[in-house]
């Protein structure tokens, strides 16, 4: 299984010329999901070729404009485009009352139902889970309530060492429950041999965090200790803390700081300012802290595990 995460939007509050705002595509254990929807989303998704048809959830963390516009219009365009299947929308209850106004204002009648998830931003709390996905939402700490989501593989089922199974002969009909972690017990209970002997550890579950707007707060690195991959925002340089500190927002150079407390394998930053035309300058920053940064820019893909198609 793998991480794919596809940059659709980098810019905070307002689009620049060449950057969008905030939403990323997420593609894990077969699901496509859609975290924030910023004005152009469904027109980013084209230009990398996302099939629309295939988003099953969206995410959205807090209902700035800058998260949340493009939402409508996607939803209209699926619309338009005839889907039938729900789409699961997990959002603030504010979210579904805005697009409410909008079906509602436009004489629209949806083709397919839209899922509502209310999500609150005050505890940690699991708020999707499927045999393969868990997704948990944690507080985030800005001006409006805001959540972070966590992504994360379910536990897998063991290896099987085939070699060992061939040596103490066991019938594959036992070879589900042994990878479930049950020791091979024979039909006369004559025999058995312990599950470690038979197995081996499975590979890692993967884990993707997505922290948007939100200032410094070391409790944001408890909640995502040790991920793979950490998107964390970073609006402005450090010698622009006051104002980070007013809006309630991060520093590239905190984003660094939160990804070493958090034992992070990969830090991304987005949710640059418009006043930075050079990113690199809020890059280098977070690398002094954290040096296995990247930048989250649009169109860049990030890849992590073994490559499904």
């Amino acid at each position: 299984m793998s991480i794919e995460l596809t940059i659709l939007g980098s810019s905070s509050a307002t689009p620049t010329i060449d950057r969008f705002t905030s939403c990323q595509h997420l593609k894990m254990v077969d699901q496509h999901i859609l975290i924030d929807c910023g004005e152009g989303a469904q027109m980013q998704m084209r230009r990398y070729k996302l099939k629309r048809s295939k988003l099953r959830y969206i995410f959205i963390s807090h209902v700035h404009a800058d998260h949340i516009l493009g939402l409508p219009g996607l939803v209209f365009s699926m619309n338009l485009l005839h889907r039938e299947e729900p789409l699961h929308i997990f959002a603030p209850k504010e979210m579904f009352e805005l697009l409410d106004l909008f079906i509602k204002h436009s004489d629209t009648e949806l083709r397919f139902p839209i899922i509502k998830h209310v999500t609150q931003a005050h505890d940690r709390e699991v708020i999707f889970e499927d045999t393969t996905l868990r997704v948990t939402s944690f507080p985030l700490y800005h001006r409006l309530p805001t959540t972070g989501f966590l992504f994360e593989e379910h536990d897998k089922l063991k290896r099987l060492d085939i070699d060992a199974c061939n040596k103490f002969h066991i019938p594959f009909t036992h070879f589900t429950d042994i990878k479930k972690g049950k020791d091979y017990v024979s039909p006369d209970g004559k025999v058995v041999v312990l599950n470690e002997i038979l197995t081996r550890p499975s590979t890692e579950n993967l884990r993707y965090a997505y922290c948007s707007d939100t200032q410094f707060n070391e409790k944001v690195a408890e909640e995502v200790k040790g991920v793979n991959l950490l998107y964390h925002e970073a609006t402005f340089l450090h010698d622009k803390l006051p104002r980070a500190l007013e809006t309630m927002h991060s520093t590239a150079l905190q984003a660094g700081q939160i990804a070493k407390m958090a034992n992070a394998q990969k830090l991304l930053i987005g949710h640059f300012s418009s006043r930075y035309d050079d990113l690199r300058v809020l890059l280098n920053e977070a690398r002094e802290e954290f040096p296995n940064t990247e930048l989250a820019t649009e169109g860049k893909r990030f890849t992590v595990g073994e490559q499904v198609n």
